[in-house]
Protein backbone atom coordinates (compact mmCIF):
# COMPACT_ATOMS: atom_id res chain seq x y z
CA UNK A 1 0.00 0.00 0.00
CA UNK A 2 1.22 3.75 -0.68
CA UNK A 3 2.44 5.44 2.19
CA UNK A 4 0.25 7.96 1.02
CA UNK A 5 -2.95 6.34 2.54
CA UNK A 6 -1.84 5.71 5.69
CA UNK A 7 -3.59 7.89 8.19
CA UNK A 8 -1.81 8.86 11.60
CA UNK A 9 -2.89 7.68 14.87
CA UNK A 10 -5.07 10.72 16.79
CA UNK A 11 -3.74 11.91 20.40
CA UNK A 12 -5.73 10.58 23.01
CA UNK A 13 -9.14 12.69 23.65
CA UNK A 14 -8.40 15.32 26.37
CA UNK A 15 -10.43 15.45 29.67
CA UNK A 16 -12.82 18.79 29.93
CA UNK A 17 -11.82 19.73 33.18
CA UNK A 18 -12.34 23.45 34.17
CA UNK A 19 -9.29 25.48 34.91
CA UNK A 20 -10.26 27.26 37.82
CA UNK A 21 -11.22 23.85 39.69
CA UNK A 22 -8.01 22.43 38.34
CA UNK A 23 -6.08 24.94 39.89
CA UNK A 24 -7.22 25.14 43.14
CA UNK A 25 -7.12 21.15 43.00
CA UNK A 26 -3.40 21.33 42.51
CA UNK A 27 -3.03 24.19 45.04
CA UNK A 28 -4.77 21.18 47.31
CA UNK A 29 -2.13 18.56 46.46
CA UNK A 30 0.56 20.75 47.22
CA UNK A 31 -0.78 21.68 50.33
CA UNK A 32 -1.52 17.91 51.24
CA UNK A 33 2.00 17.34 49.86
CA UNK A 34 3.69 19.66 52.34
CA UNK A 35 1.29 18.57 55.06
CA UNK A 36 3.74 17.04 57.55
CA UNK A 37 6.33 19.95 56.96
CA UNK A 38 3.55 22.18 57.52
CA UNK A 39 2.22 20.89 60.70
CA UNK A 40 5.58 20.66 62.53
CA UNK A 41 6.63 23.95 61.35
CA UNK A 42 3.39 25.33 62.73
CA UNK A 43 4.75 24.13 66.28
CA UNK A 44 7.79 26.41 65.87
CA UNK A 45 6.56 29.36 64.33
CA UNK A 46 3.60 31.97 63.53
CA UNK A 47 1.12 30.63 61.84
CA UNK A 48 1.75 33.81 59.18
CA UNK A 49 5.36 32.53 58.40
CA UNK A 50 3.80 29.08 57.55
CA UNK A 51 1.30 30.24 55.20
CA UNK A 52 4.11 32.14 53.97
CA UNK A 53 6.27 28.90 53.15
CA UNK A 54 3.27 27.07 51.24
CA UNK A 55 3.26 30.69 49.39
CA UNK A 56 6.83 30.53 48.76
CA UNK A 57 6.87 27.07 47.24
CA UNK A 58 3.61 28.19 45.31
CA UNK A 59 5.74 31.17 44.08
CA UNK A 60 8.57 28.89 42.99
CA UNK A 61 6.64 26.68 40.89
CA UNK A 62 4.88 29.90 39.05
CA UNK A 63 7.59 32.70 38.29
CA UNK A 64 9.65 31.01 35.79
CA UNK A 65 13.63 32.63 35.15
CA UNK A 66 16.89 30.92 35.20
CA UNK A 67 18.36 34.40 36.33
CA UNK A 68 16.14 35.59 38.66
CA UNK A 69 14.14 32.43 39.66
CA UNK A 70 14.75 32.58 43.57
CA UNK A 71 15.41 36.56 43.98
CA UNK A 72 13.61 37.58 46.95
CA UNK A 73 13.00 41.17 45.27
CA UNK A 74 11.34 39.18 42.28
CA UNK A 75 9.76 36.61 44.77
CA UNK A 76 8.01 39.51 46.48
CA UNK A 77 6.15 40.97 43.64
CA UNK A 78 4.37 37.11 43.04
CA UNK A 79 3.39 36.55 46.82
CA UNK A 80 1.03 39.57 46.70
CA UNK A 81 0.50 41.43 43.65
CA UNK A 82 3.40 43.93 41.89
CA UNK A 83 2.67 47.06 43.46
CA UNK A 84 3.01 45.50 47.06
CA UNK A 85 6.47 43.50 46.16
CA UNK A 86 8.63 44.96 49.40
CA UNK A 87 5.72 43.58 51.63
CA UNK A 88 6.02 40.27 50.21
CA UNK A 89 9.68 40.36 49.96
CA UNK A 90 9.55 41.74 53.69
CA UNK A 91 7.72 38.18 54.54
CA UNK A 92 10.08 36.05 52.66
CA UNK A 93 12.80 37.59 54.46
CA UNK A 94 11.27 36.78 57.84
CA UNK A 95 10.72 33.09 56.98
CA UNK A 96 14.62 32.75 55.94
CA UNK A 97 15.74 34.37 58.67
CA UNK A 98 13.76 33.12 61.36
CA UNK A 99 16.03 31.19 64.16
CA UNK A 100 12.70 29.15 65.29
CA UNK A 101 13.08 26.32 62.12
CA UNK A 102 16.08 25.06 60.47
CA UNK A 103 16.82 23.70 57.24
CA UNK A 104 17.27 20.30 58.98
CA UNK A 105 13.58 20.19 59.17
CA UNK A 106 12.91 20.06 55.24
CA UNK A 107 16.25 17.44 55.19
CA UNK A 108 14.50 15.20 57.35
CA UNK A 109 10.96 15.70 55.87
CA UNK A 110 12.55 14.41 52.58
CA UNK A 111 14.29 11.59 54.13
CA UNK A 112 11.23 10.63 55.49
CA UNK A 113 9.45 10.97 52.41
CA UNK A 114 11.47 9.01 50.32
CA UNK A 115 11.41 5.95 53.12
CA UNK A 116 7.74 5.87 52.78
CA UNK A 117 8.34 5.87 49.24
CA UNK A 118 11.14 2.65 49.79
CA UNK A 119 8.66 0.80 51.70
CA UNK A 120 6.06 0.81 49.08
CA UNK A 121 7.90 -0.21 46.50
CA UNK A 122 9.14 -3.07 48.74
CA UNK A 123 5.67 -4.11 49.63
CA UNK A 124 5.12 -4.06 45.90
CA UNK A 125 8.14 -6.55 45.56
CA UNK A 126 10.39 -4.00 43.67
CA UNK A 127 13.93 -3.83 44.04
CA UNK A 128 14.91 0.01 44.59
CA UNK A 129 18.35 2.54 43.86
CA UNK A 130 20.20 5.49 45.57
CA UNK A 131 21.66 7.36 42.90
CA UNK A 132 24.40 9.40 44.63
CA UNK A 133 25.97 12.35 42.08
CA UNK A 134 27.29 15.75 42.93
CA UNK A 135 27.37 18.66 41.45
CA UNK A 136 28.43 22.58 42.04
CA UNK A 137 26.58 25.17 42.63
CA UNK A 138 28.22 28.39 40.93
CA UNK A 139 28.13 31.79 40.97
CA UNK A 140 30.85 33.06 38.86
CA UNK A 141 30.34 36.36 39.47
CA UNK A 142 30.27 36.58 43.01
CA UNK A 143 33.54 36.88 44.91
CA UNK A 144 32.69 39.07 48.38
CA UNK A 145 31.07 36.21 50.81
CA UNK A 146 33.40 34.03 52.83
CA UNK A 147 31.15 30.88 51.40
CA UNK A 148 32.15 30.52 48.62
CA UNK A 149 35.31 28.30 46.99
CA UNK A 150 36.19 27.31 43.84
CA UNK A 151 34.18 24.76 42.13
CA UNK A 152 34.87 23.24 39.01
CA UNK A 153 32.68 24.69 36.80
CA UNK A 154 30.14 22.45 34.29
CA UNK A 155 28.72 25.15 32.52
CA UNK A 156 32.31 26.42 31.35
CA UNK A 157 33.24 22.82 29.97
CA UNK A 158 29.65 22.77 28.39
CA UNK A 159 30.58 26.03 26.74
CA UNK A 160 33.51 25.03 25.58
CA UNK A 161 33.11 21.86 23.95
CA UNK A 162 34.89 21.27 20.97
CA UNK A 163 32.40 21.89 17.90
CA UNK A 164 33.50 20.99 14.45
CA UNK A 165 34.00 24.42 12.46
CA UNK A 166 34.93 26.79 15.23
CA UNK A 167 37.91 27.81 16.67
CA UNK A 168 39.38 25.54 19.42
CA UNK A 169 38.52 26.52 22.89
CA UNK A 170 40.41 26.82 25.85
CA UNK A 171 41.84 23.48 27.10
CA UNK A 172 41.81 22.61 31.31
CA UNK A 173 39.06 23.09 33.48
CA UNK A 174 37.87 26.28 34.37
CA UNK A 175 36.93 26.63 38.34
CA UNK A 176 34.60 29.38 39.47
CA UNK A 177 33.37 30.78 42.83
CA UNK A 178 30.26 28.49 44.33
CA UNK A 179 29.43 25.56 46.55
CA UNK A 180 29.51 21.97 46.60
CA UNK A 181 26.48 20.01 45.68
CA UNK A 182 25.32 16.79 46.69
CA UNK A 183 22.09 14.49 46.34
CA UNK A 184 20.66 11.17 46.32
CA UNK A 185 17.80 10.54 44.29
CA UNK A 186 15.62 7.26 45.16
CA UNK A 187 14.23 5.58 41.63
CA UNK A 188 12.86 1.82 41.15
CA UNK A 189 14.20 -0.28 38.93
CA UNK A 190 10.67 0.24 36.64
CA UNK A 191 11.30 3.30 35.23
CA UNK A 192 7.67 3.29 34.21
CA UNK A 193 5.93 2.66 37.50
CA UNK A 194 6.51 4.64 39.72
CA UNK A 195 8.63 8.47 39.24
CA UNK A 196 11.66 9.22 41.17
CA UNK A 197 11.65 10.50 44.77
CA UNK A 198 14.31 13.02 46.25
CA UNK A 199 16.03 11.97 49.11
CA UNK A 200 18.23 14.49 50.29
CA UNK A 201 20.77 17.50 49.30
CA UNK A 202 23.39 19.28 50.93
CA UNK A 203 25.49 22.44 50.06
CA UNK A 204 29.42 22.46 51.16
CA UNK A 205 32.29 24.60 50.65
CA UNK A 206 36.13 23.90 51.02
CA UNK A 207 36.94 27.82 52.39
CA UNK A 208 35.80 30.03 55.82
CA UNK A 209 34.06 29.09 58.75
CA UNK A 210 32.28 26.37 57.56
CA UNK A 211 34.95 24.70 55.56
CA UNK A 212 34.57 21.01 55.08
CA UNK A 213 36.07 18.04 52.79
CA UNK A 214 34.70 16.39 50.07
CA UNK A 215 34.53 12.40 51.65
CA UNK A 216 34.04 13.95 54.96
CA UNK A 217 30.39 15.26 53.86
CA UNK A 218 29.84 12.07 51.27
CA UNK A 219 30.54 10.24 54.25
CA UNK A 220 27.99 11.89 56.56
CA UNK A 221 25.35 11.17 54.09
CA UNK A 222 26.49 7.73 53.72
CA UNK A 223 26.04 7.13 57.19
CA UNK A 224 22.27 8.77 57.49
CA UNK A 225 21.34 6.59 54.20
CA UNK A 226 22.54 3.52 56.27
CA UNK A 227 20.86 4.34 59.11
CA UNK A 228 17.39 5.06 57.29
CA UNK A 229 17.79 1.78 54.72
CA UNK A 230 20.64 -0.37 55.76
CA UNK A 231 20.66 -3.10 52.80
CA UNK A 232 17.35 -2.59 51.54
CA UNK A 233 18.46 -0.42 48.53
CA UNK A 234 21.72 -0.86 45.97
CA UNK A 235 23.66 2.63 45.96
CA UNK A 236 24.77 3.57 42.54
CA UNK A 237 28.06 5.77 42.13
CA UNK A 238 29.59 7.64 39.30
CA UNK A 239 33.47 7.77 38.79
CA UNK A 240 33.55 10.09 40.82
CA UNK A 241 33.47 8.23 44.10
CA UNK A 242 35.89 5.47 43.26
CA UNK A 243 37.99 5.42 45.72
CA UNK A 244 39.77 2.91 48.34
CA UNK A 245 38.29 4.83 51.04
CA UNK A 246 34.81 5.07 49.62
CA UNK A 247 34.93 1.31 49.01
CA UNK A 248 36.17 0.31 52.16
CA UNK A 249 33.10 2.64 54.04
CA UNK A 250 30.59 0.42 50.96
CA UNK A 251 32.62 -2.74 52.69
CA UNK A 252 32.41 -2.13 56.33
CA UNK A 253 28.90 -1.14 56.39
CA UNK A 254 28.16 -4.50 53.74
CA UNK A 255 25.86 -2.34 51.70
CA UNK A 256 24.65 -3.43 48.52
CA UNK A 257 26.61 -1.05 45.96
CA UNK A 258 27.70 -0.56 42.03
CA UNK A 259 30.44 1.68 41.91
CA UNK A 260 31.45 2.79 38.20
CA UNK A 261 35.17 1.75 38.52
CA UNK A 262 37.80 4.36 36.87
CA UNK A 263 39.69 1.88 34.05
CA UNK A 264 43.06 3.04 34.67
CA UNK A 265 42.37 2.32 39.05
CA UNK A 266 43.94 -1.18 40.00
CA UNK A 267 42.48 -3.96 40.86
CA UNK A 268 43.71 -7.69 41.60
CA UNK A 269 42.23 -10.15 39.12
CA UNK A 270 41.96 -14.39 39.79
CA UNK A 271 46.11 -14.98 39.57
CA UNK A 272 46.51 -12.16 42.40
CA UNK A 273 48.31 -9.84 40.19
CA UNK A 274 47.92 -6.25 40.28
CA UNK A 275 46.37 -4.74 37.05
CA UNK A 276 44.32 -1.69 35.56
CA UNK A 277 41.03 -2.99 35.31
CA UNK A 278 41.08 -2.44 31.54
CA UNK A 279 43.85 -4.92 31.07
CA UNK A 280 41.82 -7.56 33.65
CA UNK A 281 39.28 -7.57 31.22
CA UNK A 282 41.25 -7.01 27.67
CA UNK A 283 41.27 -10.04 25.35
CA UNK A 284 37.86 -11.68 27.05
CA UNK A 285 34.66 -12.68 24.86
CA UNK A 286 32.00 -10.94 26.04
CA UNK A 287 28.90 -13.31 27.65
CA UNK A 288 26.13 -12.18 25.68
CA UNK A 289 25.15 -9.05 23.74
CA UNK A 290 21.86 -7.26 23.32
CA UNK A 291 20.22 -3.85 22.25
CA UNK A 292 20.59 -1.89 24.69
CA UNK A 293 18.82 1.75 25.18
CA UNK A 294 21.08 5.06 25.32
CA UNK A 295 19.14 7.31 27.23
CA UNK A 296 22.01 9.92 27.16
CA UNK A 297 21.97 9.76 22.55
CA UNK A 298 18.60 8.28 22.80
CA UNK A 299 19.22 5.52 20.23
CA UNK A 300 19.48 1.90 20.25
CA UNK A 301 23.49 0.62 20.48
CA UNK A 302 24.69 -3.06 20.39
CA UNK A 303 26.65 -3.74 23.91
CA UNK A 304 28.06 -7.04 25.20
CA UNK A 305 28.45 -7.89 28.71
CA UNK A 306 30.91 -9.52 30.78
CA UNK A 307 31.97 -10.30 34.74
CA UNK A 308 34.96 -11.04 35.95
CA UNK A 309 35.96 -11.98 39.49
CA UNK A 310 38.29 -9.58 41.83
CA UNK A 311 39.15 -7.92 44.74
CA UNK A 312 40.52 -5.02 45.37
CA UNK A 313 44.39 -4.17 46.96
CA UNK A 314 43.79 -3.05 50.45
CA UNK A 315 40.34 -5.42 50.76
CA UNK A 316 41.78 -8.51 50.04
CA UNK A 317 38.94 -9.79 52.31
CA UNK A 318 35.77 -8.77 50.44
CA UNK A 319 35.20 -10.72 47.13
CA UNK A 320 34.05 -8.19 44.11
CA UNK A 321 32.85 -8.77 40.75
CA UNK A 322 33.85 -6.38 37.61
CA UNK A 323 31.22 -5.86 35.48
CA UNK A 324 32.42 -4.39 31.69
CA UNK A 325 29.52 -3.15 29.71
CA UNK A 326 31.96 -2.50 26.20
CA UNK A 327 30.57 -1.64 22.54
CA UNK A 328 27.80 1.52 21.97
CA UNK A 329 30.89 4.14 23.56
CA UNK A 330 33.05 4.04 25.86
CA UNK A 331 33.44 1.08 27.89
CA UNK A 332 31.87 0.72 32.02
CA UNK A 333 34.04 -1.31 34.46
CA UNK A 334 31.51 -1.39 37.61
CA UNK A 335 32.64 -2.67 40.69
CA UNK A 336 30.09 -4.56 43.12
CA UNK A 337 29.72 -7.09 45.90
CA UNK A 338 26.63 -8.40 44.21
CA UNK A 339 26.94 -12.11 43.31
CA UNK A 340 27.32 -12.84 39.81
CA UNK A 341 26.75 -16.50 38.07
CA UNK A 342 25.27 -15.69 34.98
CA UNK A 343 24.76 -13.37 32.43
CA UNK A 344 21.49 -12.58 33.55
CA UNK A 345 22.82 -11.08 36.86
CA UNK A 346 25.78 -9.26 34.77
CA UNK A 347 22.60 -7.08 32.84
CA UNK A 348 20.92 -6.68 35.86
CA UNK A 349 23.85 -4.64 37.23
CA UNK A 350 24.47 -2.81 34.35
CA UNK A 351 20.79 -1.73 33.89
CA UNK A 352 21.30 -0.51 37.34
CA UNK A 353 23.81 1.55 36.49
CA UNK A 354 21.82 2.70 33.24
CA UNK A 355 19.11 4.11 35.68
CA UNK A 356 21.88 6.75 36.95
CA UNK A 357 21.02 8.81 34.36
CA UNK A 358 17.95 9.79 36.42
CA UNK A 359 20.22 12.18 38.98
CA UNK A 360 22.21 13.90 35.44
CA UNK A 361 18.17 15.36 34.82
CA UNK A 362 18.27 16.28 38.15
CA UNK A 363 20.96 18.54 37.74
CA UNK A 364 19.58 19.92 34.49
CA UNK A 365 16.01 20.57 35.82
CA UNK A 366 16.88 21.98 38.78
CA UNK A 367 19.80 24.40 36.87
CA UNK A 368 17.53 25.30 33.90
CA UNK A 369 14.15 25.25 35.47
CA UNK A 370 13.97 25.94 38.86
CA UNK A 371 16.77 28.13 38.77
CA UNK A 372 19.13 27.26 41.62
CA UNK A 373 22.44 29.19 40.83
CA UNK A 374 19.85 32.74 41.05
CA UNK A 375 20.14 33.05 44.84
CA UNK A 376 21.57 36.29 46.23
CA UNK A 377 21.22 35.80 49.78
CA UNK A 378 24.38 36.37 51.57
CA UNK A 379 23.88 34.22 55.14
CA UNK A 380 24.59 30.78 55.10
CA UNK A 381 21.18 29.57 56.66
CA UNK A 382 18.89 31.75 55.12
CA UNK A 383 20.11 30.65 51.57
CA UNK A 384 19.93 27.14 52.44
CA UNK A 385 16.42 27.39 53.67
CA UNK A 386 15.25 28.74 50.12
CA UNK A 387 17.20 26.15 48.11
CA UNK A 388 15.67 23.73 49.81
CA UNK A 389 12.72 25.22 49.03
CA UNK A 390 13.02 24.93 46.08
CA UNK A 391 13.79 21.17 46.22
CA UNK A 392 10.45 20.97 47.62
CA UNK A 393 9.05 22.64 44.80
CA UNK A 394 10.86 20.37 42.64
CA UNK A 395 10.08 16.99 44.76
CA UNK A 396 6.34 18.01 44.10
CA UNK A 397 6.84 18.25 40.63
CA UNK A 398 7.94 14.77 40.52
CA UNK A 399 4.92 13.46 42.22
CA UNK A 400 3.06 14.80 38.58
CA UNK A 401 4.76 12.14 36.95
CA UNK A 402 3.11 9.31 38.30
CA UNK A 403 0.88 7.34 36.81
CA UNK A 404 -2.14 8.65 38.62
CA UNK A 405 -1.78 11.99 36.88
CA UNK A 406 -1.91 10.78 33.51
CA UNK A 407 -4.88 12.54 32.28
CA UNK A 408 -3.92 15.33 34.57
CA UNK A 409 -0.82 15.86 32.53
CA UNK A 410 -2.51 15.38 29.25
CA UNK A 411 -5.07 18.27 30.24
CA UNK A 412 -2.17 20.93 31.48
CA UNK A 413 0.04 19.65 28.61
CA UNK A 414 -2.45 20.13 25.42
CA UNK A 415 -4.05 23.34 27.10
CA UNK A 416 -1.03 25.63 28.75
CA UNK A 417 1.87 23.67 26.63
CA UNK A 418 1.08 22.59 23.31
CA UNK A 419 3.63 21.21 21.16
CA UNK A 420 3.50 20.00 17.68
CA UNK A 421 7.31 18.17 17.84
CA UNK A 422 7.50 14.43 17.29
CA UNK A 423 10.53 14.14 20.02
CA UNK A 424 7.85 16.45 22.54
CA UNK A 425 4.97 14.24 22.14
CA UNK A 426 6.74 11.05 22.82
CA UNK A 427 8.73 12.06 26.00
CA UNK A 428 7.96 9.88 28.96
CA UNK A 429 8.37 12.25 31.67
CA UNK A 430 7.78 15.70 30.10
CA UNK A 431 9.18 17.82 33.59
CA UNK A 432 10.08 21.05 31.70
CA UNK A 433 6.83 21.14 29.65
CA UNK A 434 4.89 19.91 32.53
CA UNK A 435 6.16 22.74 35.05
CA UNK A 436 5.91 25.66 32.32
CA UNK A 437 1.87 24.16 31.95
CA UNK A 438 1.68 24.13 35.63
CA UNK A 439 3.13 27.82 36.16
CA UNK A 440 0.93 29.05 33.12
CA UNK A 441 -2.21 27.56 35.21
CA UNK A 442 -1.76 29.34 38.04
CA UNK A 443 -0.76 32.52 36.83
CA UNK A 444 -4.06 32.52 34.79
CA UNK A 445 -6.28 31.39 37.82
CA UNK A 446 -4.45 32.27 40.52
CA UNK A 447 -5.15 29.63 43.79
CA UNK A 448 -6.93 30.43 46.46
CA UNK A 449 -5.79 29.99 50.03
CA UNK A 450 -8.86 31.09 51.57
CA UNK A 451 -9.94 27.94 50.42
CA UNK A 452 -7.87 25.50 52.25
CA UNK A 453 -8.31 27.04 55.29
CA UNK A 454 -12.18 26.97 55.12
CA UNK A 455 -13.21 30.42 54.54
CA UNK A 456 -13.95 32.31 51.14
CA UNK A 457 -14.28 29.30 48.31
CA UNK A 458 -14.89 26.23 49.01
CA UNK A 459 -11.86 23.13 48.86
CA UNK A 460 -11.70 21.25 45.60
CA UNK A 461 -11.15 17.71 45.97
CA UNK A 462 -8.53 16.24 43.77
CA UNK A 463 -10.33 13.00 43.45
CA UNK A 464 -11.73 14.37 40.77
CA UNK A 465 -8.65 13.01 38.39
Amino acid sequence: MSSQYLTRLEEPQVPPYPPDKMAQGLYGSLAQFLAPLLIEVDTRIDKRLVRTLLQTVVVILTFRDRVNGLLLSEMGGYLDTPDKAPAGTKRLSRLLHCSKWSAELIRSYLWHRATQRLATWKQAGMDALALWDESAWEKPESIASDDLGPVRSSKAARLTHVKKGYYTPPRGPIFVPGLHWLAVVLVGCDQSADPPALACMRWWTSRGARASFKRDEQAKLLLQGVLLWGREVMHVFDQGFASSFWLGLLVAFSLRFVLRWKKDYQLVDEQGQRRAAWKIARGKRGWQQRLVWDCRRHQWVMASILALPVTHPDHREQPLWVVARRKGGLPWYLLTAEPIANADDAWRIMFAYARRWQIELTWKENKSELAFQSPRVWEWEPREKLLLLAALAYAFLLTLLAPFYTLLRRWLLRRYCHRTGRHCRQAHAPFARMRMALSRLWQSVPPHWESLSGRGQPTVSVTML
